[in-house]
């Protein structure tokens, strides 16, 4: 007959039972003091929380002997054990990557040959990373707890483990060089723990939000307390962490300096645009005590997950674009012993819906010669209408013209002045929600008129014909023919829908000729510059062959 493992063995007499316990009793105490505690739950028996919770080398009766249970068989829900930590099961806890950004790479122990780092991989025990100059990667620990290593810096991970299924995990890392962000799941256990080892001190945690520094030249080492307390160490002595404090620590031979207060958060400038369309200008109030301000945008979900970050000793920066999301923004102030403060915070919803339409005309790189020029684009189905946005820099930060319209083309409200220009469109949808933009595009605008490229006139059989180069499909033509040159009295103006006009009988002497090209929606754009037609004699258009004209370009 086979018995299963969860169901209760024989009972033994009680004094056998009493004998086995005082047995035990003698020599059950645990060489650790610390004790994790477990709440009964209904059906709940001593060896299966042992098989479940304690190492295989140490019997269920012990943790009988330990809590003092007289009776293994009936467990009161609601009361509590004690499992001592030496006792318990370690397995090691792998740290997951949950996103990179740049060049980040890892090393095995003992060799030198780097690997790059992807999403999803996991990290075991003796590894260590490396990110770039401008890159980062953020840990997962097996408590969820999240570590953020910024650019150029080096973190080593020496210790990662989980206390069986208890929830407790033990956490070491040593940073070599650099900074690191952390958020540390409250402890679930007097085993939890998470702990930094810079190169002078040590900080140590059991549930909070603080930044790390190993030093650099010109600054030292420092931790930065967001939420909660940390413990900062060496061998000289410790100092408790506040939120909003910070502590320096010079040198592995002195105690940490005493705790400080952070830098405030910057003001952001209530006048800056909306932060909805990247790129766009962020610009603040300076502080006095600062020497730098680090800008960064995360996850506003995630906010370990850093998607840029930037240095700088003005006021303002350009943010660049970004993956859709919510994103939050968070700028800080630097002092100049390098300790980074409080941050001031704003969310931003980028959105990709609906898509930007595909850009017709004017494409990339095109000269027009107008002011007002028309821009063309694709169909969107999930649209109810499109945004133009015309700008001098590619990044769109001070937009000279933005209009919207249903349709798909859009002429220039306004005359734009002749120079390079940068133009974008994105769409809108029905609820009012506008996409994101789509690749800009660059323009020349040109105060020069379209050259026709009249071609040589010809005369026959008493007519006289001019044509000149075709334009845009669906535009018309208006020709002008003046005896002096100033148009204020034309001999003939005329609007054609082909370009060529003829002319029955016409006079002789020197005429002048300018063509205008007007669109399909009515805009007309400017004269061409005049051209002289020489006509020696009205006899000559009844050559036949068509009569020698002289033709000059003013």
């Amino acid at each position: 007959m086979t018995v299963s493992s969860t169901r209760l063995p024989y009972r033994p007499s009680l004094a056998r039972r009493l004998l086995v316990l005082a047995a035990l009793l003698i020599c059950a105490f645990p060489s650790l003091a610390q004790d994790w505690t477990y709440r009964v739950r209904p059906g709940d028996t001593l060896w299966d929380l042992g098989g479940r919770y304690l190492k295989p080398t140490v019997p269920w009766q012990q943790l009988q002997a330990h809590n003092r249970v007289a009776d293994p068989y009936r467990l009161p829900p609601g009361s509590t054990l004690q499992f001592p930590v030496a006792w318990l099961a370690v397995q090691p806890a792998p740290a997951r990557v949950v996103a990179t950004r740049g060049k980040v790479q890892y090393g095995q122990p003992g060799q030198a040959a780097l690997h790059d780092v992807v999403e999803g991989q996991h990290l075991t025990i003796g590894q260590h990373l490396v990110t770039g100059a401008d890159a980062s990667v953020t840990l997962a620990f097996a408590d969820d707890s999240r570590l953020q290593l910024r650019e150029n810096s080096r973190l080593r991970l020496d210790r990662m483990s989980r206390y069986g299924r208890t929830g407790m995990v033990d956490t070491r890392l040593r940073l070599e060089q650099g900074r690191t962000s952390n958020r540390v799941t409250p402890a679930k256990g007097p085993a939890s723990r998470y702990i930094i080892d810079a190169p002078t001190a040590t900080s140590s945690v059991r549930g909070t939000v603080f930044r790390v520094s190993a030093g650099d030249p010109g600054h030292v080492a420092s931790t930065e307390v967001l939420q909660g307390r940390v413990q900062v160490g060496n061998r000289r002595g410790d100092r408790v962490v506040r939120p909003g404090q910070a502590a320096r620590s010079p040198s592995a031979d002195a105690r940490p300096a005493a705790a400080e207060a952070l830098l405030p958060a910057p003001r952001l400038d209530p006048a800056s645009p909306p932060l909805d369309v990247l790129p766009a200008r962020l610009a603040w109030a300076p502080l006095p005590e600062a020497a730098r301000y680090r800008v960064e945008v995360v996850r506003a979900d995630q906010p370990e997950v850093l998607l840029f970050a930037q240095e700088t000793t003005t006021t303002a920066l350009t943010l660049p674009d970004l993956p859709a999301g919510t994103l939050r923004v968070l700028l800080r102030a630097i002092s100049a012993e390098g300790v980074e403060g409080l941050d001031a915070e704003r969310d931003v919803l980028v959105r990709d819906q609906p898509v930007a339409p595909l850009t017709v005309r004017p494409v990339n790189q095109e000269t027009v010669n107008s002011a007002r020029p028309r821009f063309q684009w694709s169909q969107v189905e999930q649209a109810r209408s499109t945004v133009l946005q015309v700008a001098r820099d590619a990044q769109f930060l001070a937009p000279v013209l933005e209009q919207e319209g249903t349709g798909t083309h859009l002429r220039a409200g306004q005359a734009l002045p002749p120079g390079d220009y940068f133009w974008r469109v994105a769409s809108r949808d029905a609820a009012g929600h506008r996409g994101r933009f789509g690749q800009p595009l660059a323009l020349t605008v040109s105060d020069a008129p379209v050259d026709p490229a009249l071609q040589p006139p010809q005369a026959a059989k008493g007519w006289l014909t001019l044509r000149w180069q075709a334009g845009e499909p669906g535009q018309r033509y208006r020709v002008q023919l003046d005896r002096r040159g100033d148009f204020t009295q034309p001999l003939v103006d005329r609007d054609v829908d082909q370009p060529e006009v003829s002319l029955k009988r016409p006079w002789h002497g020197t005429l002048h000729v300018r063509v205008q090209y007007i669109d399909d929606d009515g805009y007309a754009g400017a004269f061409s510059p005049a051209q002289q037609v020489t006509l020696p004699c009205r006899t000559c258009y009844g050559a036949g062959g068509g009569a020698l004209l002289l033709w000059l370009l003013l």
